[in-house]
């Protein structure tokens, strides 16, 4: 074998492990298919807000209960409470201390959460089936995300609920309705507003140096 048949040869079996270990599964330019994966999030939380207003104004039938926070009194918390509805995960802004792969989790968390008490309701009231459906749809888009910047989640408090064990009666089920109705509303609010904060953030780069620019 003359010399120049073994530099092609090594010259092939070099390209082929270059094109093996190239990454391939990465997009071209992360931060801009992440912001893209950001916005489209955005625009359904949107949707689900307005929705939100709607299936409330359609369903919820008890005088009192409107989505005017002025009107969650503290009877109404004891009931929320009584009821076993649980609380919103907390979304705070990115810092070192609440990372995006922390945020993103409990944004999961939350779209979760609420798409399984709507589901139990749907069982006792109609008309929330298309709102469970978006909010399964919110969870897809959002772990979308997560994948675009490659970031992790925590799934391991994936405990389950069925809120109908203690709703006895028309009344509680209009009550869970509203009450949970309003926190989504409430966290499609926290939702916007970490999107926003999220928009920011640049795949691959640490978020003191992001924070920074």
């Amino acid at each position: 074998m003359n010399a120049f048949t073994v530099v092609a040869l090594l010259h092939c079996f070099l390209l082929a492990a270059l094109v093996q270990s190239a990454p391939v599964s990465l997009p071209s330019n992360p931060s801009q298919t992440f912001k893209e994966a950001v916005e489209r999030v955005m625009r359904l939380v949107e949707k689900i807000r307005k929705d939100v207003r709607s299936v409330h104004g359609s369903i919820i039938n008890i005088d009192g209960l409107t989505l005017d926070p002025s009107s969650q009194t503290g009877q109404l918390e004891m009931m929320r409470i009584t009821l076993g509805i649980p609380d919103t995960p907390v979304l705070k802004e990115l810092s070192e201390q609440f990372t995006a792969d922390m945020c993103v989790s409990r944004m999961l968390a939350g779209g979760r959460l609420y798409q399984g008490l709507l589901v139990d309701l749907s069982g006792r009231l109609g008309g929330l089936e298309a709102l469970s459906a978006e909010l399964r749809d919110l969870v897809t888009h959002i772990n979308q995300m997560k994948d675009t910047a490659q970031l992790s989640s925590d799934s391991s408090d994936q405990s389950s609920l069925d809120l109908t064990l203690n709703l006895h009666g028309n009344y509680d089920v209009q009550v869970a309705a509203h009450l949970t109705l309003c926190q989504l509303l409430e966290f499609c609010h926290d939702l916007i507003r970490s999107l926003r904060n999220m928009a920011l953030y640049r795949p691959g780069i640490s978020w003191e140096h992001t924070a920074g620019m």
